[in-house]
């Protein structure tokens, strides 16, 4: 009988114990047993079941698809044992791999959950599996025992999944995967797929689509929905960030909006804040601060990050990162914040979660905008491809633009503004009025640095101006124009070309608001002129024949072909300053519905701009489009079909496909509309 301090046994040399022993005496020699443990019989196998899960599916939204491929992943019984869901920090991995385990907790036993972001946290969870797979040894085996059996045990059974979480290093779990082929694993991480190789499938995980964050927002916040929307794009439908944010919000008793506001005053505040009971450690701060930890070890790709947190979050081209520090340097640095999943990257491009960026700008003021600065040289130095509004340009205007908006006004450098102006130019052809908002912050910025009559502020000014023109909005534009020309006339003398030509400027805008008051500034600049040198000097019948263009008498109404015919006599056939009058005959003709006449005079235009400006020059391009109207309207749609090719293209390659059809689409309908010609 064994009542657990003694033991009987039977048979030559049987040796029978009840507890540890130290040696055994069989009469022919003597056994010295070290550590010896007599496991009883309910040790030796394992019945019934285990499922070890968090509760981390309560507030679960949306994620079907992933969950769909995670079916599929898992019920594959090919040998592809190991799945990967990799991710940002924060975007839900251990939410999707604990949410899709729940569902399936009937299908595998074991079911265990297993924090491994350490080689000891893996073997912690080992041993807290052997002791719920075999209780029995509780306190009978150490811990290292303990791994080493639940390793065997794995070994040798099937239908088991083992969810290891937040793994940071695949070397602390490569003994186990080694060891342990029977089975399934279900791994979260942060490591992108490119980290995970061989007989490992990846699954990528992003951020919430908007109806979930919103959904995810008000399942834990009860207040007014106003708002919500607003803050979970700002969050950047992040998850972590969504419930944190809902939760701070319940509790402190402040809307969306009100938070929104804390966020953008306080960011690195609220990135740490979480609300009464809430996991401290599974904020957005200290979630991204533990990556960043990983990170320290390549300085470059630090400061990658904080370079970049200043640009729009997405199509960041690499080549904007060249002279950052030394190629390797910068590759490496790259290619960690990659593998981290803290940047992603497609192909010459790569983008940044919006959250990442607020929490690599969050530091102390001042030294905030000293890496603001560093981004601004660093976006000053990229080399801009193609024509000045083409898609490349458009691009880096929207970094710049991003730039201005991460600080207030009054912290931009000279550095910075010019940065503004020239994006401004950038942003001209194709949106005047982000661009009118660009110069007019430039402006400010270059007077309050080198003072009202700086050539910098004046030339932010007059672009501005120009913007507004662009727009159509001839009532902003004028007091800018005039403000210039009042200036040129103060440092410069009534006389000079710069003040002439600002002169232009605003007489093109004051007629189209006061053509009376236009009139008679054009017939006082005239006479001026005529005075000081001469009626037939050929500068003042430049300036006549420009103001004329600009505002001309009723009296001159009709005759622009005379006119031009003068003109040319006077300035030769090739002057560029014959363009308006051109202009004015073109506008003439297709009035009276001459347009064999006027298709002769477009295209004369058309031909000197393309031989100055180029092909694909803004004015170049809707002078072409006219082009093909007047040849539509004069009976040539044949020709116009053959020339209307080469001009979507064009269009395509500086305007993009959504400004190509808001230009075309009329006439393009005219073209389809029209039988071909023989």
């Amino acid at each position: 009988m064994n009542d657990g301090t003694s033991a009987e046994a039977s048979g030559e040399r049987a040796v029978a114990a009840g507890r540890d022993i130290g040696s055994v005496s069989t009469g022919d020699f003597v056994t010295q047993v070290e550590r010896a443990t007599l496991l009883p019989a309910e040790a030796l196998d394992f019945t019934g079941r285990l499922c070890h899960l968090p509760q981390r599916t309560e507030q679960f939204v949306g994620r079907t698809r992933e969950l769909d491929l995670l079916d599929r992943a898992l019920a594959d019984t090919s040998d592809v044992a190991v799945h990967a869901v990799h991710g940002l920090g924060g975007v839900g991995k251990s939410t999707l791999a604990a949410r899709w385990a729940a569902g399936h907790a009937t299908e595998y036993n074991p079911l265990w959950w297993i924090t491994a972001d350490s080689s000891s946290a893996v073997d912690a969870g080992l041993a807290a599996l052997g002791r719920a797979l075999q209780p029995a040894l509780v306190g009978v085996l150490t811990d290292e025992a303990l791994r080493e059996r639940v390793l065997q045990w794995l070994s040798s059974h099937e239908g088991w999944l083992l969810i290891l979480d937040n793994v940071s290093d695949p070397a602390d779990i490569r003994p186990l995967l080694a060891r342990t082929p029977g089975g399934r694993f279900l791994i979260t991480t942060r490591l992108s797929a490119t980290t995970w190789r061989g007989a490992t499938t990846a699954l990528r995980l992003d951020v919430l689509e908007p109806t979930e964050a919103v959904d995810l927002f008000t399942r834990v916040h009860s207040g007014p929905p106003d708002g919500v929307g607003e803050l979970c794009a700002e969050l950047g439908r992040l998850p972590l960030a969504v419930d944190q944010a809902a939760a701070y919000c319940r509790e402190a008793g402040v809307s969306p909006r009100g938070y929104l506001d804390l966020l953008l005053r306080w960011p690195s505040k609220m990135f740490a804040a979480s609300a009464e009971g809430g996991d401290g450690q599974r904020t957005v701060a200290r979630v991204w601060q533990v990556t960043l930890e990983h990170l320290d070890e390549t300085p470059t790709a630090t400061g990658i990050l904080r370079t970049i947190a200043w640009w729009a979050p997405e199509e960041i081209p690499r080549a904007y990162l060249d002279g950052i520090a030394d190629p390797f340097a910068v590759t490496e640095g790259i290619r960690r914040l990659a593998a981290y999943s803290m940047i992603t990257l497609r192909e010459d491009t790569l983008s940044v979660h919006r959250l990442v960026q607020a929490s690599a700008r969050a530091a102390d003021p001042e030294l905030a905008l000293r890496h603001r600065d560093h981004a601004a040289r660093v976006l000053g130095r990229a080399r801009v491809e193609g024509p000045a509004w083409g898609p490349a340009a458009r691009l880096w205007a929207t970094h710049v633009e991003a730039l201005a908006s991460r600080a207030p006004a009054e912290s931009d450098t000279a550095e910075t503004a010019d940065l503004l102006n020239k994006a401004a130019l950038y942003l001209a052809g194709v949106d005047p009025s982000r661009s009118a908002d660009l110069s007019a912050r430039g402006a400010a910025s270059f007077e309050r640095v080198g003072g009202t009559d700086s050539p910098a502020a004046a030339g932010a000014r007059l672009l501005t101006g120009l913007a507004h023109t662009w727009q159509g909005d001839f009532v902003r534009a004028c007091p800018l124009f005039e403000e210039q020309l009042t200036r040129a006339s103060r440092l410069f003398g009534a006389d000079h070309p710069s003040t002439f030509w600002l002169l232009c400027l605003t007489l093109s805008v004051k007629s189209r608001i006061d053509p009376a008051g236009a009139r008679a500034l054009v017939d006082e600049t005239v006479t001026r002129a005529e005075r000081a040198l001469g009626r037939d000097h050929s500068h003042v019948h430049r300036r006549r024949t420009q103001l004329s263009v600009l505002a001309p008498p009723e009296t001159e109404s009709g005759d622009a072909g005379a006119r031009l015919a003068v003109s040319e006599g006077l300035l030769g056939v090739n002057s560029w300053e014959l363009m308006p009058l051109r202009r004015s005959l073109l506008t003439e003709l297709a009035a009276r519905g001459d347009f064999r006449r006027a298709v002769a005079v477009v295209e004369e235009m058309v031909y000197r701009c393309r031989s100055v400006l180029g092909s694909t020059d803004g004015v170049t391009l809707v002078l072409r489009i006219e082009q093909i109207s007047l040849l539509l309207y004069a009976g040539k749609a044949e020709r116009a079909g053959r020339l209307l090719p080469d001009l979507v293209d064009d269009w395509a390659e500086v305007m993009g496909d959504a400004v190509r059809a808001w230009r075309l689409s009329p006439y393009l309908a005219l073209l389809s509309s029209r039988p071909e010609e023989a």
